[in-house]
Parts: C-alpha cells; structure tokens; sequence
C-alpha cells in the first residue's frame, strides 16, 4: 500500500531547475548513419531519374517535388505562404491579457462563460443513496459561500483569454509535502477545505518527469506532472485544469503546455472589422466629390494663392449645399454609393463571431444577421452544442471536485452520514417562456397524480420532488421528515 505521508522519490533531477523542452527530432534524425545516407541517396536517386537537370532551368511540372526531405519539407506551400501560418502563433500571455480589454474580444471570452453557467444546474445522488432535502440546502449554502458561480464565470473566461486556467482546491493540510504528493482524499482533515484559488498561467512554470519527456508511449507524454507556483510543487491532481484547444505536441512547449487562446484566434478579424467599421463615418463625411475646371499652368505658378482659395471652397462647401463660381467656371459632383456598407461592416464583425467559437452574431452583436442571409436560429443551435462541451470539458471536473472535498471536510462530519458522490445535470440552455413553463408545471402535476393514485409513489414523495425542484415555486415547504404531528403531540 502506497504510503503518502512518506515523501516519494521524485522523478525529476531537482524540482528547482526549470527544465528546457527537448529539441524534437525529426523521421532523419531517429535513423543510424548509414540508414540515413542510404535513405538520402535512394530519394536523390529517384530525384534524379524522375527529372532531368536540364529541364530543371526551363521547365516545372505540377506534380514535381523539389524536397530534399520528404518528411520535413513544406510541399508546395511557398515561403510567403509559410511565414503568413507560422505567424498564427502563440502571442504570449502578456499579449492575451493587453488584448482582453478590447471591448469586442472581452464579450468574445466572456459570453460563453456566462451564458455556460447561466441557467445553473442541479445534483443528484446516483449510489443508491438518500439525499436529505436539509443535506440538499447545506451544499447550496456551501456553494454560494465558496462563490461557485462566480469561480465557474470565471474558470472559463480565464480559460479563453490565455488558452489555458489553473484552479487549486486549498486545503489546509498539516503535511508540507501535500500538495506534492498525488491527491488523497483521506488525507483531507473535517473543515481543512477553504474554497478554490485560480492562478493566471504566467505565476506557474510546468514540470515534466523523466518518463514523460522522453516516453512517447507514455500516457501522461508531454502532460506536466507538477507546476511550480511560487514557491510550491503542486502535483496536477491537486488541480482542475481547462484548456480551450489542445496543440500538438511538437507545439506544447511553445504553448507552455496551454491551448490555442481566443484572442490569438481573432485578433486580426477583430482589427480588421474595428478598421471597416471606423471607415463608415469617414466616407460618410467624404461620400460627395467635386471636380473644378481650372487652370493648372496657373495653379501650379500660384500654389499659395490656390491653397487659400481651396480653404475658402472647404468652408463654403458645406454652407448647406449652396456653391459658389466664378464666371467662365465649370463644377462637377461624383457621389460614393453606401448602399452595401452596412452589410459589408457586418459581415466582418460576423467572421469574428464564427472564429471566436460560433457565438451568434445576433448575441454578441445585439443586430439581426445580415450579408449571410441567415435567421441565427441554426447559429443558436451551434453555440449551445458549444456551451455543452465547456461544461463537460472543463465546468463539470471542477464542480465534481469541489464537491468531493466539500463532502468529504463539511458535509459528512456535520451531518454525520457516510461520503457520497454527487452527480452534476446542467439544466437547459434554452430559457423557457411562462407559458412552456406553465406547460410543464401542469404535465409534471399531471404525471405525480397518475402515479399516486396508481400506488407507485404516495403524496409524501411528490410533495419532496417540490421542495428539490428549485422551478416548482414550492422550494420553502417542510419535508415530511421535519413536520411534527401535533395531534400526536
């Protein structure tokens, strides 16, 4: 039986020393000697009768393939095109948090965290164990006094703006060593757990075993078994990590093992839909052109006086559309159309709402779509199956965890019952009307009816399902487990 109050041996050197990625090694590189000259000289050999140099200076056909090396070479991509890809890259986190507060990209990392959270969600118990309805408040309490909403919020908002969220359960633990050994949860002492602290990647620097950094076979290949934040190794069971878009592993130390952050995903469609957007009232002001006939030997002799006359057609320009010529003298008018503009400017605000995870355009914009010709009903549709997976992905293990320790170091020493595992069910991201509410307030009484009087529940059970149903607007009842009979009394 493994002993966790005995330090293990770590896998590391020295937990000390930050540790540099390990230079990937490419198909060539992993070939002996001789294995890597006689793959050379076989590619250059088909090179070699597949083209002639000759027609190397003159002529280049389509299928043609100038790689020296077939598995690290860039194909037909060109150099320009190559830079242009290689330049979508990790920005740093610096850059994500200065790009955060742009107004466009803020509601881009924000919405999904709130509208993911919004509507809540509900805990059951699936062992085989009763919930108490009063065990039931007691974690609802415990919840807000732990700011869960606020942690969930925040959890994913976090997640989006650098790729990559850290969330630590504090436990005040006598044992120094902790959080450096794997998670256990008989370690946890009754009233040690003290709620969750989230840390911005920059604070924390990963650290990878031996096995990890040099196994590819390995399940946790290239996955950090500690971060090191501050002063602390923190083991990663200790932690309940989100990151929004996995990287491959080639690209995990340039990442520092984090994710494809939103706002390196949109920042050049935010600035050019902000650009287009700041040309409307520019055009808007210069839509109107006007053509002088004049003489330009004259005008080129006197600049000055050509300038100060110009000045004096600016100001008189826009004296309510009245001109002013001299005799002998011919004006013209060209009008810029803005007909399409309007469609032109959303159209660009719409490409930043589909490249920042399928936010609709009618949500994060507050306008009907256009230029796509679409209602935003399909859109909806595809945010939401968008929101399930940031609950599943990363709201789901935090709340499983929290809840886990919150059982284990309030819940079962206060209440005195055993440990149990809660379920997570999110309720509905579609907000229902009064009147489907109504609707299935009245199938939902319908149905416990039938079941009483079939004999398969007795009243006591539905008026319970009541008191759970936080919609029911019978939340406040007594259970029948408090009610005091004061006939018998």
């Amino acid at each position: 039986m493994f002993n966790f109050f005995k330090k293990p041996k770590p896998l590391i050197q020295d937990p000390n020393i930050n540790f540099t990625p390990r230079r990937i090694m490419s198909t060539e590189d992993m070939l002996p000697d001789k294995a890597r000259m006689d793959f050379e000289n076989t590619w250059k050999k088909i090179f070699d009768q597949a083209v002639h140099p000759e027609l190397l200076k003159n002529k280049v056909v389509m299928d043609e393939n100038f790689i020296k090396n077939p598995y690290t070479g860039q194909g037909n991509l060109t150099s320009g095109q190559a830079n242009w890809f290689a330049g979508q890259s990790f920005i740093g986190y610096q850059m994500c948090a200065l790009l955060s507060q742009q107004w466009l990209i803020s509601k881009c990392c924000m919405m999904p965290a709130e509208d993911s959270v919004r509507n809540g969600y509900d805990i059951t118990v699936n062992d085989g164990s009763k919930l108490e309805p009063k065990i039931r408040d007691a974690i609802r309490t415990y919840d807000e006094e732990f700011k869960i909403y606020d942690n969930l919020v925040q959890f994913v908002q976090m997640g989006r703006i650098f790729g990559i969220r850290v969330a630590l359960f504090k436990v005040d633990s006598k044992d120094p060593d902790y959080y450096y050994k794997p998670f256990n949860i008989d370690s946890v002492r009754p009233g040690s757990y003290k709620g969750i602290a989230q840390i911005d990647p920059y604070w924390m620097v990963p650290q990878l075993s031996t096995i990890t950094s040099s196994d590819p076979t390995s399940v946790d290949f290239y996955q950090p078994i500690w971060w090191m934040c501050g002063q602390k190794m923190i083991h990663k069971s200790h932690l309940a990590i989100y990151i929004t878009e996995e990287v491959p592993d080639v690209l995990k130390p340039s990442y520092l093992y984090g994710g494809v952050s939103i706002p390196q995903k949109i920042y050049e469609r935010v600035y050019a839909a902000e650009r287009v957007a700041n040309e409307a009232p520019l055009l808007a002001l210069t839509k109107r052109t006007d053509v002088i006939n004049l003489d330009l030997q004259q005008a080129a002799a006197q600049q000055e006086r050509l300038t100060e006359r110009m000045e004096k057609w600016v100001y008189y320009r826009d004296n309510y559309a009245q001109k002013i010529l001299g005799l002998g003298e011919s004006m013209q008018q060209f009008d810029t159309s803005l007909s399409d503009l309007d469609a032109v400017i959303m159209t660009q605000y719409q490409l930043v709402a589909s490249a920042s995870g399928s936010i609709p355009s009618v949500r994060l914009l507050g306008t009907a779509p256009k230029g796509f010709n679409s209602t935003g009903e399909m859109e909806e549709a595809f945010y939401h199956e968008g929101l399930k997976v940031i609950q599943k992905k990363g709201l789901t293990p935090l709340l499983d965890k929290h809840h886990r320790l919150l059982i284990h170091s309030h819940i079962s020493p206060k209440f005195k019952v055993k440990p149990f595992k809660l379920t997570v069910v999110w309720r509905a991201l579609d907000e229902m009307t009064a009147k489907e509410k109504t609707e299935i307030y009245k199938s939902k009484a319908e149905t416990g009816a039938a079941l009483i009087n079939s004999g398969v529940i007795d009243p006591s059970e539905e008026r319970n399902r009541l008191i759970n149903d936080p919609d029911s607007g019978y939340e406040g009842l007594i259970s029948t487990e408090n009610m005091v009979d004061f006939n018998a009394a």
